[in-house]
């Protein structure tokens, strides 16, 4: 499977978070919040980002019960097995995103909804859309602007079809609630920010609540914690390092091979690579018209 991404993110600490004033002992990771917000970048406001979702969600019980109106989850992993199936090609994931830490603006005329319908009739399996603000401009308005988007035919609205995937830095569980609420399908966990308990936990909340989790990781220590987590379907390897914003093509070579590539298969996990040029990359590995 290939992931349409320059993999650029921003240096975060490996740490997690809990929701201030949130307390529900099955769905909350360890109570963090306070080390996620003396480790992170000075410009990083974790509270800011929970405070604007509890802006429409006072409690947990809230978040839960808004999941009553969300929109019918649709099958993210299921997708790209259909789309290799169908075209012999392994399945895309478009991103939709305006800007990124290591590149700036990467399109003054975004408008989210075109761009992911003309991703979606050029034969994209599955669609990223950035939801962080502050390092790619991003929001979670996009991401229900797409949900939500559709072509009006005489009785009916065809709305997207591709299964989305909320990217952004999840820290805490208010967040994967958000993101189903939005319209998610299925969500981005980063093994450099987040450690083996949260995974397991957020896993846990994920299967329960219709999202699917695609991990990433991007050294040999990451594969090898999630390796030894149950439950990962979807592994995303990050060919750009988190700290100098450098590409290694070689790191997937070196996280897919040998014994690490016997486990991937052994457990069924799909395998997601994020070349280092979009643009080449879909041309090299499919060559050819994917959206028939």
């Amino acid at each position: 499977m290939l992931t349409v991404s320059d993999g650029g993110r921003a240096n975060f600490t490996c740490i997690s978070a809990q929701q201030p004033g949130l307390k529900d002992e099955d769905d909350t990771p360890r109570n963090n919040l306070k080390k996620a917000l003396d480790s992170a970048p000075p410009s990083r406001d974790f509270r800011g980002v929970l405070k604007e979702i509890m802006k429409e969600n006072n409690s947990i019980f809230s978040l839960k019960k808004a999941l009553d109106n969300a929109p019918p989850s649709r099958d993210f992993r299921g997708a790209l097995k259909v789309s290799y199936i169908r075209t012999g090609s392994p399945g895309l994931i478009a991103e939709v995103k305006k800007a990124s830490p290591s590149r700036g603006v990467l399109r003054e005329d975004f408008h989210a909804v075109e761009i992911a319908k003309a991703y979606e009739s050029g034969g994209a399996a599955c669609l990223s859309v950035l939801t962080d603000e502050e390092y790619f401009q991003g929001s979670f308005e996009n991401l229900e602007d797409i949900r939500n988007s559709g072509v009006k035919e005489p009785l009916t609205l065809v709305k997207m079809q591709c299964p989305l995937l909320c990217k952004d830095f999840i820290v805490d569980v208010v967040q994967l609630y958000y993101a189903r609420i939005k319209g998610a399908d299925a969500v981005l966990l980063i093994a450099a920010i987040l450690p083996d308990i949260d995974i397991k936990r957020m896993l846990k909340i994920c299967k329960k609540i219709g999202l699917a989790a695609l991990v990433e990781v991007h050294d040999e220590n990451e594969m090898d914690r999630m390796l030894g987590i149950d439950g990962i379907e979807l592994l995303g390897i990050n060919n750009r390092d988190l700290e100098t914003f450098e590409v290694d093509i070689s790191i997937t070579k070196k996280l897919l091979e040998g014994e690490r590539g016997e486990k991937i298969q052994q457990k069924g996990i799909i395998s997601i690579v994020k070349p280092k040029d979009p643009i080449q990359g879909i041309r090299k590995l499919f060559g050819k018209d994917i959206s028939a």
